[in-house]
C-alpha cells in the first residue's frame, strides 16, 4: 500500500513533475524548430519554458536529503 511516508522517502510526486517539465518543453522546442516562420511571441514562449526547466531543475537538485 502506498503511505504518504512511502511518497515524501521516495520523492515520487517531485519525479513526475520533473518527468512532465522536460517532456512538455521538449514538446514546445520541437513544435517551434517545426515552425517554417517562427515570430517573436512563440520564441518567447519556448524562452519561457526552457527557463521554467532550468529553475525547477535547479530546485529539484536543491531538494535532496539534508544531514
Amino acid at each position: 500500500m502506498i503511505t504518504p511516508e512511502l511518497l515524501d522517502r521516495w520523492r515520487i510526486l517531485p519525479r513526475v513533475v520533473m518527468f512532465v517539465m522536460i517532456v512538455m518543453t521538449y514538446r514546445v522546442v520541437e513544435w517551434f524548430m517545426d515552425l517554417s516562420d517562427p515570430n517573436p511571441e512563440q520564441a518567447a514562449l519556448v524562452s519561457v519554458m526552457t527557463g521554467a526547466l532550468t529553475g525547477a531543475f535547479g530546485l529539484f537538485l536543491g531538494q535532496g536529503k539534508k544531514e
